[in-house]
């Protein structure tokens, strides 16, 4: 043969393996690096009754440094708080939603269902229809986690689809105090009985960088003069201590400085949100250098 009709095809194999060779380079580089990408971050906001209000100041103070949000994990308040904001993420809008609601707006106390507890959960029901502008979940603007709890076995259950109204009153269900859900034969109550936040959650939805905001830091309270107020305090107390454990996992803590606000206080609304603002700001520097650590694969997470 030929030696030019050998050399002819060598050429053609050797031209087609180095194609297909930078082909696989250029797939390689769709694969970016740590340091060449944002992280995902994911915002846990904690329970704690009327302290809520001091997640509207720190949502307010990340959306005005512009801290992108990925991700919001709510357990208890923080998934009323969280849903409203993940399906419109407008603080100004949360702010004046906040200033204007009251405790009859959300509690519907009945002696009917004492049995089981005294707060029905409808009119917490029909606010979130009213004030979350998403039917579903999964139709919300941020992608968003409420966190409750399995009565009976103790695990979490996580809503991540679904009506809001659903998910949101499952976990805020504080049991002894809201009457509890049934659904698909478990009995759902307030995540905040295996604690008030929940990183883990955050981490296993994908969250890079999570910031937790717990409202828990102090649980000092006075108003402890019947079954509610007795309740919602010893949950505070438990909350408290599981807290302290599950804090650790996160790469930023927000601790609003709440005093001792009532966990059914309505009175102090301007004050708590103050404070989420204040504590929100101080954290901007914390949450640059997570973000910072991340890309250069500091954070051990990426």
């Amino acid at each position: 043969m030929h030696p030019a009709k050998i050399i002819k095809p060598i050429s053609v194999v050797f031209l087609t393996a180095i194609l297909f060779l930078q082909g696989c380079g250029a797939a390689k580089k769709q694969i970016l690096p740590a340091s060449l990408r944002q992280p995902k971050i994911g915002l846990v906001l904690g329970g704690g009754a009327s302290r809520g209000f001091a997640h509207v100041g720190v949502l307010r103070a990340l959306e005005q440094e512009k801290i992108p949000i990925d991700l919001i994990v709510g357990t208890s308040v923080g998934s009323l708080i969280g849903a409203i904001y993940a399906a419109n993420p407008n603080s100004f809008e949360l702010e004046w939603m906040a200033f204007e609601l009251e405790k009859d707006d959300i509690f519907d106390f009945s002696l009917l269902s004492s049995r089981t507890g005294p707060i029905k959960g409808d009119k917490l029901e029909k606010f979130v229809v009213k004030h979350v502008k998403a039917r579903n979940i999964e139709d919300m603007k941020i992608p968003f986690y409420a966190v409750a709890c399995d009565l009976n076995t103790g695990e979490p259950v996580v809503f991540d689809k679904g009506p809001a109204e659903i998910a949101v009153r499952a976990s805020t269900s504080i049991p002894g105090v809201f009457t509890p859900l049934n659904i698909k034969e478990r009995i759902i109550v307030d995540g905040g009985v295996i604690g008030s936040v929940s990183p883990e959650t955050a981490r296993q939805k994908g969250a890079d960088i999570v910031i937790v905001v717990n409202i828990g830091k102090s649980i000092t309270n006075y108003e402890t003069g019947n079954i509610v107020q007795i309740t919602l305090q010893a949950i505070d107390i438990m909350g408290h201590q599981i807290d302290k454990y599950k804090n650790k996992d996160a790469d930023v803590l927000i601790e609003p400085e709440v005093g001792n606000v009532g966990t059914m206080d309505f009175s102090k609304k301007k004050e708590l949100m103050l404070a989420g603002i204040k504590a929100g700001q101080a954290a901007i520097p914390a949450i640059h250098k997570a973000i910072e650590d991340f890309k250069a694969g500091r954070l051990g997470r990426n």
